[in-house]
């Protein structure tokens, strides 16, 4: 089997189309539905189900899916680690991370990391932390930044390390006319008009169950927004909103008060395949995000006893 048959495969399962996976892959329509009868020959099997709808993965082309992609990733490592014997002068780092993260904590890593070896190329992804995993697991990502928090999670095939917990804060417009308290009870917050997360959001489920168990109704002015347009309708006095305490750091437009009644956190843990060696430009991604959640200090960013915030720990 070649990899490019098999990728020419993937693209086909991942876009559900011929023509899309020609487009993406920038190959001619016949050209591509050769590949994959080579490929079905090598393998003795039919390997998609052509409709008018499209293309579906067969029975075979199921149990090979998993198999090509991680034999992609394979592949696409070991390219990586040919490029990177230059002193990471070349490579590239693929990680992952929910939205409410990448606006704080994935924003300075970045940074610092372009700056240091702007050879390397970085992609983003961002995602909830179940569907990051999942694509971990399946060798499409090198890290993955994930959000746990008191429930269990599972995370089979990867290794969670903490790095830290931060509080939930409500934050308002820094013009607001009447200042926000130093806190505020979740019965208080449920009074006051909320720019409200899209229903897919962790942060929107958390605080969605600590309204219910307490059998309170939140006062939502505006809901279903992403990270940037929740913070910039806060920021225009549209209403409040529950956040991270991380993505207030460097926003003079907003003001903060703690959350409490109960008091809401998340840990942020960085998440690697286990058993599977990083690349030379994913390790230095790694101790870069070390570096930097060492250098965090920021109020509702929480350490734990013993000063050290980094250790291994098992998927919860």
């Amino acid at each position: 089997m070649r990899l490019d048959h098999l990728r020419t495969f993937e693209a086909v399962v991942r876009l559900g189309t011929f023509t899309r996976a020609a487009q993406e892959l920038y190959l001619a329509q016949p050209s591509l539905s050769r590949q994959i009868a080579t490929l079905e020959a090598d393998v003795g099997a039919l390997l998609l189900e052509r409709g008018r709808h499209g293309a579906a993965p067969t029975e075979a082309g199921r149990v090979l899916l998993p198999i090509a992609r991680r034999m992609l990733a394979d592949a696409a490592a070991a390219r990586r680690e040919l490029d990177e014997l230059a002193g990471l002068r070349r490579g590239r780092v693929h990680l992952g991370a929910p939205p409410t993260l990448c606006v704080s904590l994935v924003a300075d890593v970045l940074a610092h990391f372009s700056t240091r070896h702007p050879g390397v190329d970085l992609q983003v992804s961002e995602a909830g932390t179940h569907a990051l995993l999942e694509r971990l697991q399946q060798g499409e990502l090198d890290l993955a930044v994930v959000i746990t928090r008191e429930d269990a999670l599972e995370a089979e095939g990867a290794e969670l390390i903490e790095l830290l917990t931060e509080e939930l804060v409500v934050v308002s417009s820094a013009t607001r006319a009447e200042p926000l308290p130093e806190q505020i009870g979740l019965a208080q917050l449920a009074t006051m008009p909320q720019v409200a997360f899209h229903r897919s959001y962790d942060l929107r489920s958390a605080t969605d169950a600590a309204f219910a168990a307490r059998s309170l109704t939140p006062t939502i002015t505006v809901e279903g927004a992403e990270m940037d347009a929740v913070l910039r309708f806060v920021e225009r006095g549209i209403g409040v909103a529950v956040v991270p305490a991380m993505v207030v750091a460097d926003r003079p437009g907003l003001q903060h008060a703690r959350l409490t009644d109960p008091e809401l956190r998340r840990t942020v843990n960085l998440a690697r395949r286990r058993g599977v060696r990083l690349s030379a430009a994913a390790e230095t991604m790694q101790e870069l995000v070390f570096e930097t959640v060492a250098g965090t200090d920021l109020p509702g960013v929480l350490r734990r006893e013993g000063g050290d915030p980094l250790r291994p720990s098992s998927p919860r």
